[in-house]
């Protein structure tokens, strides 16, 4: 999966994770959720969460100029679950989101579906302009969410 994706003005390149990665990942989905999610205390969140949180999923990393991490998604493939898409503020707006959902299996022929909390309105923003609707609501820890499902265009 070394596939180069341009979007934007950048060819990012999106790879598995490797253990060597751990650390830098944990980083950005600790950094990435306490700037992001300003109405949760900070508190809240650990270096230790990213470990637990993806437990069992495939994690694709976003490689940016000089190899530079820029961020990574994560997915329960079982269910087509979209977990987690985190991208370094610096890296944000630049493709680099586009290019890992773009590098999903089968995308964009296949259903995926993820929760997007509410209050973060600009990942929903980001996920609709990519074709995501929303298909149902619920609550969570760290407020509202609504379920966006991608379904693919009836082709025929």
């Amino acid at each position: 999966m070394h596939n180069p994706f341009q979007a934007g003005s950048t060819s990012w390149k999106i790879r598995p994770n490797r253990p060597e990665d751990a650390m830098q990942l944990a980083e950005i989905y600790l950094s990435v959720r306490r700037r992001t999610f300003t109405w949760v205390d900070p508190g809240k969140f650990h270096r230790e969460d990213f470990a637990a949180h993806t437990n069992g999923e495939m994690i694709s990393v976003c490689e940016g100029p000089a190899g530079k991490i820029a961020g990574f998604i994560s997915i329960w493939a079982a269910d087509d679950f979209i977990h987690m898409l985190y991208i370094l503020p610096e890296f944000q707006g630049k493709g680099a989101g586009t290019a890992l959902l773009q590098s999903l299996p089968a995308w964009p022929e296949h259903r995926y579906r993820l929760k997007c909390l509410v209050n973060n309105s600009r990942a929903k923003a980001f996920y609709l302009a990519h074709g995501f609707q929303v298909t149902g609501r619920g609550a969570s820890t760290e407020g509202d969410y609504e379920e966006l499902s991608f379904i693919p265009a009836a082709t025929g």
